[in-house]
């Protein structure tokens, strides 16, 4: 499968599960590790890390994840819009 999969929620709805890759993951937990560092002085370790990314892909990953896919979608109906009126331009009717 790939990064994001649909599973049936407990109330029947699907919802969309982020799957992050092994690379993606280390990258991220770097990454969150060095914020920590940074911006609280506080140095985390491996498991409060990855614990704290499973959160937010959990929470966040999938309205984010909708909202880019509404973004695309409006992105898309533009341009075929655009295309729409384009090829309606030249043409008469008779």
């Amino acid at each position: 499968m790939g990064p994001a999969a649909a599973a049936r929620g407990s109330d029947g709805r699907n919802r969309v599960r982020i799957r992050l890759s092994g690379e993606r993951r280390t990258a991220l937990l770097a990454e969150l590790r060095a914020h920590f560092l940074d911006h609280h002085g506080e140095e985390i370790g491996e498991l409060k890390a990855g614990m704290l990314l499973e959160f937010f892909v959990e929470r966040l990953g999938p309205p984010l994840y909708n909202e880019a896919i509404q973004d695309a979608r409006k992105f898309i109906q533009g341009r075929l819009d655009d295309l729409e009126d384009e090829f309606l331009l030249g043409r008469t009717d008779e």
